[in-house]
């Protein structure tokens, strides 16, 4: 929907990395589902920014309820802050009910953040500055996609959302 500005370029790029984690919200799958986390934090310090860019990590099993992915993108922040990576890692957050606090329930808003399945975004820091250094008026991004979601209507968002999970 080209929401993003800077996503356009990794679009069908060997660099975007894109992982599946299958786990349940049980105890070892939470287990499972952190493990899979620091994996794509090492591999993403691992790799050159032209082999690794940027890492989605969808999971499958687990995380449906939208108040358990926000536990656990807490505990995925604190796994980035105790492995030294603030600065170095951001994680951007997407999930199939995302909704942003403060906003009616209903609001076309909250589809910038909607995907089929939870998702967290692991962003290289510089990767990042780079790209809002040499885009005019980064500030504008919210509002441009807010704008844009509204004239697309939720209905729409809502039916292509769905379509989207029953791939």
């Amino acid at each position: 929907m080209n929401l993003c500005p800077f996503a356009r370029p990794l679009l069908g790029s060997p660099a975007l990395r894109l992982v599946v984690c299958d786990a349940d919200d049980s105890a070892a799958g939470q287990r499972v589902m952190a493990s899979c986390l620091l994996a794509e934090f090492d591999l993403l310090l691992r790799s050159d920014e032209d082999e690794v860019a940027t890492t989605l990590l969808a999971f499958s099993g687990g995380l449906a309820s939208f108040d358990d992915y926000l536990d656990f993108l807490d505990h995925a922040n604190a796994l980035l802050v105790a492995a030294g990576l603030e600065g170095i890692v951001q994680l951007a957050s997407f999930h199939p009910q995302y909704q942003f606090a403060g906003e009616p329930p209903q609001a076309a808003s909250h589809f910038s953040n909607r995907a089929p399945l939870p998702v967290i975004h692991l962003l290289r820091e510089d990767m990042l500055e780079r790209a809002l250094a040499s885009w005019p008026d980064p500030e504008r991004i919210p509002a441009e996609n807010v704008a844009r979601l509204n004239s697309i209507g939720r209905a729409a968002l809502a039916a292509q959302l769905a379509a989207w999970q029953a791939l």
